[in-house]
């Protein structure tokens, strides 16, 4: 199951920010800011504890959590990005990047990939004109995203937004669409440590 508690619990337990609550993590309300250490009665004394799975674990737990994603489905990427010719690591990222929701949060039509997830879920998007509400649809070179549902308040605000997404995304927040031009390049692509979670996997 999806993890429904407070968001920024995360962030302190991995100790860094998420970035899960979108532009709240920018603000000085942000709880790791307040409140960094591991949460829970033994928080302060665990922050030491640095064996090489527990470093592992940590890598990968912070992956799962960025991309909104539960144990199940954080490893069948890992199991596909294996089973395919090239650099695992690279090859797992790239199917991360590609997921319909987390284009959505990264053409800026959301505040944060969890946010997707739910409006996908919930019909607001469509790709190449067809009704999408799986999160997991992996897109491809070609592939546009619309907005379906573009009457409410929220989408009117993002038509004012600056363009701020990854090149492989072509974004006219104007028309509400984002198509996908290119191949992610890595390093566009969200920094997680794909190395240490491939090494994790791997044991």
């Amino acid at each position: 199951m999806l993890y429904n508690g407070p968001k920024c619990r995360l962030c302190r337990r991995e100790g860094k920010k998420l970035f899960l609550k979108g532009d709240r993590c920018n603000t000085q309300k942000c709880a790791f800011l307040r409140k960094p250490e591991v949460p829970g009665k033994y928080g302060k004394n665990t922050m030491g504890k640095k064996t090489e799975y527990h470093g592992q674990l940590r890598a990968k737990q912070a992956g799962k959590r960025t991309f909104n994603l539960t144990e199940k489905q954080f490893k069948k990427y890992y199991t596909e990005a294996n089973r395919r010719d090239g650099n695992t690591g690279e090859n797992f990222i790239l199917q991360l990047e590609s997921r319909l929701d987390n284009a959505v949060y990264r053409a800026g039509f959301t505040a944060s990939r969890n946010q997707a997830r739910q409006m996908v879920s919930h019909g607001f998007f469509t790709v190449n004109d067809k009704r999408a509400s799986t999160a997991s649809i992996q897109l491809k070179v070609g592939d546009v995203i619309k907005v379906k549902k573009n009457d409410s308040q929220f989408f009117a605000g993002i038509v004012k937004q600056k363009d701020n997404s990854p090149k492989w995304l072509k974004v006219d927040l104007a028309k509400l669409t984002a198509e996908v031009v290119a191949i992610p390049e890595i390093m566009e692509c969200e920094q997680i440590d794909t190395q240490t979670i491939v090494e994790f996997y791997s044991r």
